[in-house]
């Protein structure tokens, strides 16, 4: 018999990743699945993409700081709860598993008005404000840190680590070294900006290419509109907006991957065993949650970190290659952290928790 599953979670592609990571696996154990998202998110292009019922909503961001959309955004976000219930009451799903990101918040405060079980997945050492705000819903709250547990509802939270997309350990280094027309001769370097891209990492990569590529040559992730046209024929740098179908190929053939620190991004890195040199977003331009992701990773052995602020291309050179010399130290160390199987526990959880879900009308 066909269960029901409702995920939820956009804004940026970490809010997505992990639910399309769980997809397959919903896939084979029979479940019927749903989407809510935004609008105009990420999220829509890369779910439709699966085939999978996608339905948006009304959402409005849930901001700290000042700002005249304050007065606003909470009628959109009253809007999008009353969207989301009319989906719930509709599709009444087994379960309701949220990724995170301001678009969740009205769908997991419908689920709970309509008593449909919810687990929420926080993947950053402290739980952003969207997740806080549906931890009252929540059965319960999976995370990737040991450290986060001390912040979440107290018999609510479960370790599992972040799913990963089983297609990224089925790369192949040949394949990938032929995309970005590479060579066998020398090391490749992978910088990976995140979705929105890195405007502070994309300069810094650049204006440190001279020196880097006499050693390395180098794929570079940077966001769409932020390629350098200039660049386009340099020998053993390529660069792209976006990749999808073979990121999977550009992963097995890095030897190190220069990165920014959101949770997801690192948690593939980490399950791919891959040293990296992490630069996380700077606490002025956002809470400060990259910078506590990537110090977790190095107090374990699995980078280095460099400060946004304060970073030169010089300090970005040097720990490069200081890095890539000791790059077993770090490879070993993350082997013996023994990541463990998130998609599998996760899929465990969800099949343990819809059981008890009966029919809701």
């Amino acid at each position: 018999m066909s269960k029901r599953i409702l995920l939820t979670g956009g804004g940026t592609a970490g809010h997505v990743t992990p639910n399309i990571a769980l997809i397959p696996g919903l896939k084979e154990r029979n479940y019927t699945i749903k989407y809510i998202g935004s609008k105009d998110g990420i999220e829509k292009k890369l779910i439709t993409e699966m085939g999978i019922d996608y339905n948006s909503i009304s959402t409005g961001k849930l901001r700290r700081y000042f700002s005249l959309k304050n007065f606003t955004d909470p009628f959109r976000v009253l809007a999008g709860y009353n969207q989301a219930k009319k989906i719930i009451k509709k599709y009444d799903p087994n379960i309701v598993f949220s990724k995170g990101g301001f678009v969740s918040v009205p769908v997991v405060l419908a689920a709970k008005h309509y008593k449909v079980p919810v687990i929420i997945h926080e993947s950053d050492m402290t739980p952003g404000l969207a997740n806080k705000l549906s931890f009252s819903a929540a059965t319960t709250v999976c995370h990737n840190f040991p450290e986060t547990a001390q912040y979440l509802p107290e018999g609510k939270s479960l370790l599992t680590g972040s799913p990963i997309r089983e297609e990224l350990k089925k790369g192949n280094a040949d394949k990938g070294l032929e995309f970005c027309g590479f060579t066998k001769d020398k090391p490749v370097i992978m910088v990976i900006g995140g979705s929105l891209g890195a405007q502070r990492v994309n300069e810094l990569v650049r204006a440190s290419l001279d020196e880097l590529t006499k050693e390395f040559q180098i794929v570079h992730l940077c966001g769409a509109g932020k390629t350098e046209p200039s660049l386009d024929n340099m020998e053993g740098y390529v660069q792209f907006e976006y990749i999808k179908d073979e990121l999977k190929d550009l992963f097995a053939m890095s030897s190190l991957i220069i990165s920014r620190a959101g949770a997801n991004a690192i948690c593939e890195i980490l399950a791919l065993e891959k040293p990296s040199v992490l630069i996380p977003l700077s606490a002025k331009a956002s809470r400060g949650d990259q910078i506590l992701n990537a110090n977790s990773f190095k107090k374990q052995g699995f980078c280095e970190v460099l400060d946004e602020d304060t970073l030169t291309k010089e300090q970005l050179i040097e720990t490069v290659k200081s890095v890539y010399n000791s790059k077993e130290l770090y490879i070993d160390a993350m082997r013996k952290a023994g990541t463990g199987d998130a998609v599998t526990t996760i899929l465990d959880l969800i099949d343990s928790v819809s059981k008890t879900s009966g029919k809701r009308k």
